[in-house]
């Protein structure tokens, strides 16, 4: 057996309470990640709505900023609501005492900040670095996202169409 075969089954394969981990983080990732699309895609359609508006064509700097300001609003509720959904599996698994400990926790792994005062139970450690990785495909997505939206903002103005 190779040493990363040896490796991968240690992961895979044992010690058996971390598959609970993936067992439930995976499917917490993908739930978060199909929330955080579908949601972003929303805010991209009443965005560039409010873009074609009046408002944004008379003023275009007050309604990019209003956009934005608006985007980055939500982009914020939108990474707390998904925050939320990982609080409340800590505190259904019984991973964390109550519910404030676990949005304190889960916010401190989704943004990769960490804090030394609140550990997860031994056996489910290895969720918070799962949730950490859920953390770094969001916000990867909301960079993507904002960065997106600038480009259009921008090519609305220099255009004063859509392309």
């Amino acid at each position: 057996m190779t040493m990363a075969h040896s490796a991968l089954s240690f992961y895979v394969v044992g010690p058996l309470l971390w598959r609970a981990d993936w067992a439930w983080g995976v499917p917490i990732i993908i739930l978060t990640v199909v929330i955080h699309v579908f949601s972003l895609g929303l805010i991209n359609q009443r965005g560039v709505r409010r873009l074609r508006s009046m408002t944004a064509r008379r003023y275009p700097m007050l309604g990019f900023a209003q956009v934005m300001g608006t985007t980055t609003f939500l982009a914020i509720i939108l990474h707390a609501v998904e925050a939320s959904i990982w609080a409340l599996s800590y505190q259904f698994l019984g991973a964390l005492p109550d519910y404030q400990s676990a949005m304190l926790y889960s916010l401190n792994a989704i943004t990769s900040y960490g804090h030394e005062n609140l550990t997860l139970d031994s056996h489910w450690q290895l969720m918070g670095a799962i949730e950490a990785l859920n953390g770094w495909l969001l916000f990867g997505l909301t960079t993507a996202f904002l960065f997106g939206m600038i480009q259009n903002v921008w090519m609305l103005g220099r255009n004063g169409r859509d392309t």
